[in-house]
């Protein structure tokens, strides 16, 4: 597998996340959870906007009837690009008031799911130690209806992919595992997890897509500088050297979707490291991967609901 890789931004975001490709706008929008922005960015003639957030913001996906729906830290909103974040859904109960969302994605079928994590940040985006798996998987439908679908078990959740005949990919990146699951989409019930990918020796998993086959690319964290292809045995299907350390999030867009972007972060990077490599929290697009499917569009009303349910 012969690929290119090319630097498109230098955002550097603290964490880059949740990157999307909107075909219809030819547009990658994307977050900094902790600069507390939304970036947006045209690859074909470099207009790039950003927004500011009132919190940390872990997660975006697209709507189906025009703006976005987007997590930040304790609370799913919806957004139009200047204007107000309206309070849409808070997936996890009071009683977890260290948790925060990080992990958020539209699924086949409109819903929207997000993941909790005990809060690795204190108020001010510096790093916070984490003592506990208090992790779990939501899943937000289009009238707010919350359901949790895992026990709250998780270190710090990530990846969220969806494959054509019904699994569901995701990973903890404390434990360095992928797992898959059987999976029904429509009513977020998961079963039979195995684990892939366990102890790979590139970084730790974080963010992933998957291709129109099925493999999945992840992010490689913490040092992995690279973007791992697994397919759903959880053997390797190619590796992509990345000049980031700490790779996070990646989407396939542009045209033809056949261009893989990837965001990093520079997090916790002293400034001697920054000095002496610059990329760290830079927009890369990887050409030779393979071809992606179009990202789904959460189906959301406009009404604010409040009704909540856990499985």
């Amino acid at each position: 597998m012969k690929t290119t890789v090319s630097l498109l931004l230098d955002a550097k975001d603290i964490v880059g996340e949740s990157i999307v490709w909107s075909g219809e706008e030819k547009a990658l929008y994307w977050v900094d959870i902790v600069g507390r922005r939304i970036h947006r960015l045209e690859p074909s003639n470099g207009r790039h906007d950003v927004w500011p957030t009132p919190d940390f913001v872990t997660s975006i996906g697209m709507r189906a009837d025009g703006g976005f729906i987007v997590g930040l830290r304790r609370t799913v909103c919806l957004w139009r690009p200047g204007g107000a974040f309206e309070e849409f859904a808070v997936p996890e109960e009071p009683d977890l008031p260290d948790n925060r969302l990080n992990e958020g994605r539209v699924a086949p079928d409109g819903a929207f799911w997000v993941s909790t994590m005990q809060s690795n940040l204190h108020p001010d985006g510096s790093p916070k130690d984490m003592d506990r798996n208090a992790g779990a998987i939501y899943r937000i439908d289009a009238d707010g209806r919350v359901a949790q679908l895992t026990p709250n078990a998780y270190g710090i959740t990530n990846t969220m992919a969806w494959t054509q005949d019904g699994r569901f990919f995701f990973a903890d990146t404390l434990a360095n595992e992928l797992y898959l699951f059987d999976c029904d989409v429509a009513t977020g019930a998961l079963a039979n997890r195995r684990t892939l990918g366990a102890g790979f020796p590139r970084g730790f998993p974080d963010g992933s897509c998957l291709d129109a086959q099925d493999r999945l690319w992840n992010c490689r964290v913490a040092g992995g500088a690279a973007v791992a292809g697994f397919d759903t045995d959880g053997d390797l299907a190619g590796l992509v050297e990345l000049p980031a350390g700490w790779p996070t999030s990646c989407t396939f867009g542009g045209p033809d979707l056949s261009t893989l972007y990837v965001t990093s972060a520079r997090f916790t990077m002293p400034a001697d490291h920054l000095d002496a490599h610059p990329l760290e929290g830079g927009l890369f697009a990887v050409e030779g991967v393979g071809r992606g499917l179009p990202e789904p569009k959460f189906g959301a009303c406009a009404q604010n609901p409040s009704v909540s349910e856990k499985a």
